[in-house]
C-alpha cells in the first residue's frame, strides 16, 4: 500500500501525515505548534485536522506546564486497525525528500534502513557519507524527512575518510547495516558493493 493511497482514504495528505504522526509516536505529548512544525503544515491545515481528530476522539489534551498538549488515545476503538494500516503502509515511495539528499554536499553514500524499510531491529535509519557537508542543507533535509515518515530519524553522518578508516577496522556498527535490511540511495564510494556483496553470502 502506498502512501498515496492512505491520503486518499483519509481525506488528505495533511490528515494522514498527522495521523501517521500520532500513531506512531504513541507515548508523546506535543503542542499544537510542535505538531505544525513536525508535520511541516500551516497552522490553519494542522488546526483543521486536530479538530477533526479531538472530534472522533482520536487524540486526546490536555495542560502541560501551562500549555494545551495533544496526545494518542490508546483507547481509541480503531487505535489497533489504524496501526496495522500505518506501519504496513510503504513508507519508502513516500519520501519524495530523499531525492534532496544530493543538495546536502558531495554525498558519496547514502543508506536508508530502519523506520524506512519497517525493520525495528535496526539501530539507525539512515547512513549518510558526505564530504563538504552544509548542515544548514542536512538540517532541512531531516526536517523535511521526519515530516513525511512521520517520528524523529536516528542518522549518522561520517566522511568518506571515515568510512574508510571504519571499513578497515571492520566497524560493527557499519558492518551490521551493510548485513541486515537497507536500500543503497546513493553510492559513490569504492569498495562498498563488494563489502556488501561478500556479507551477503
Amino acid at each position: 500500500m502506498s502512501a498515496e493511497v492512505l491520503e486518499v482514504l483519509f481525506g488528505s495528505k495533511a490528515r494522514a501525515r498527522m495521523m501517521r504522526f500520532f500513531i506512531l509516536n504513541p507515548e508523546k505529548e506535543y503542542t499544537f505548534s510542535e505538531i505544525a512544525k513536525k508535520n511541516l503544515l500551516k497552522s490553519s491545515e494542522a488546526r483543521r485536522e486536530l479538530n477533526v481528530f479531538k472530534k472522533a476522539k482520536f487524540i486526546k489534551g490536555r495542560k502541560r506546564k501551562g500549555k494545551k498538549s495533544y496526545y494518542m488515545n490508546s483507547e481509541f476503538p480503531f487505535y489497533k486497525e489504524i496501526e496495522k494500516l500505518i506501519v504496513r503502509s510503504d513508507i519508502f515511495p513516500r519520501c519524495n525528500s530523499l531525492t534532496k539528499i544530493k543538495k546536502i554536499g558531495n554525498v558519496k553514500l547514502a543508506i536508508t534502513t530502519g523506520v524506512f524499510l519497517n525493520y525495528e531491529k535496526s539501530d539507525v535509519d539512515m547512513l549518510l557519507v558526505v564530504d563538504n557537508l552544509s548542515k544548514a542543507k542536512l538540517k532541512n533535509l531531516i526536517a523535511n524527512l521526519e515530516a513525511e515518515v512521520g517520528k524523529e530519524l536516528r542518522y549518522t553522518v561520517i566522511s568518506n575518510e571515515e568510512l574508510t578508516y571504519r571499513l578497515n577496522m571492520l566497524d560493527r556498527f557499519l558492518l551490521d547495516i551493510f548485513k541486515n535490511p537497507h536500500e543503497i540511495i546513493i553510492n559513490k564510494a569504492t569498495k562498498i558493493k563488494q563489502i556488501i556483496s561478500r556479507l551477503e553470502k
